[in-house]
């Protein structure tokens, strides 16, 4: 499995399994099958509620711990808390975590960063990172910390390959990793021509084509399945490699086009937005 060396140097899996909006039991079984076919990379977050069926996927899978690179996120509502760190290892059955990220740039996130920077110094968790910053919030966070972000969670795709925030945060040596990286699976994006031509080229599928893009484009991926023949297929893409000129080709259909369009207000609301992350049982 392919890696890249976080600005902390740590090396973090290019690819992994992501487990947003998977019920408990599917996050657990999908956990299972990704960890025995290879995968080394989990992500999670309090807001997905499955934390719990997760460290039992991987309890499950037999992996030894630190062969594994796990991942979760904070919700706004725990920024400030002292405990939340503890309560969540705890619903990971693990006494670290090796990236955490701050979920959104909502309630004291200041505040949250600093917590995470603690966690660092207590090893409970190896590198932090942040979670759909962008602009005014992750230039605050950049101005304070005292760690570093390692890796910025963002959608990123070939309609929206985050050109800008790449260019600023490669200066930080900051990675993206990607959300949505496959475009929440739009037909339209899949089914682009060039991917189709480049599909029949190297024997792969289209949604292969553009998850080998994103390697090449330096991004670390999540792209979550609970089909087990397709979360086999999504680390299928180490056995061959774009050319320069089809990757500028690929880059020609940048339309610009979220399929997430951040809402100031409905931001400003996940600082009050209680979860129940316990419900995972």
């Amino acid at each position: 499995m392919k890696t890249v060396k976080l600005n902390n140097g740590i090396e973090m899996p290019a690819i992994g399994l992501g487990t947003f909006m998977m019920k408990p039991a599917e996050a657990e079984e999908a956990v299972y099958n990704a960890l025995k076919c290879g995968y080394r990379l989990i992500d999670t977050a309090n807001a997905y509620m499955n934390e719990r069926a997760v460290g039992r996927g991987i309890k499950k899978s037999g992996i030894p711990r630190e062969e594994i690179f796990l991942e979760s996120k904070l919700w706004p509502t725990v920024y400030t808390k002292e405990t939340a760190v503890d309560e969540m290892l705890e619903r990971l059955d693990t006494n670290y975590v090796d990236l955490l990220l701050l979920h959104q740039p909502a309630g004291d996130y200041i505040a949250g960063y600093k917590a995470m920077e603690k966690a660092v110094k207590e090893e409970k968790v190896k590198a932090i990172g942040l979670s759909n910053f962008e602009g005014e919030p992750l230039e605050k966070i950049l101005s304070i910390c005292e760690i570093k972000p390692t890796v910025i969670q963002v959608e990123a795709h070939p309609y929206y390959p985050q050109n800008e925030l790449k260019e600023r945060i490669n200066k930080e040596n900051i990675h993206i990793q990607a959300w949505y990286p496959l475009g929440h699976g739009d037909k339209a994006l899949i089914e682009e021509h060039v991917f189709t031509k480049l599909a029949q080229k190297y024997g792969k599928s289209n949604a292969q084509i553009i998850l080998r893009w994103h390697i090449q484009q330096e991004n670390i991926i999540i792209p979550g399945s609970k089909n087990p023949e397709h979360i086999k297929e999504n680390t299928n893409i180490f056995d061959f490699e774009l050319t320069d000129e089809e990757m500028k080709e690929i880059a020609g259909i940048n339309k610009n086009k979220r399929y997430y369009i951040p809402n100031p207000e409905l931001t400003a609301s996940y600082a009050k937005m209680e979860l129940n992350p316990e419900a995972d049982v």
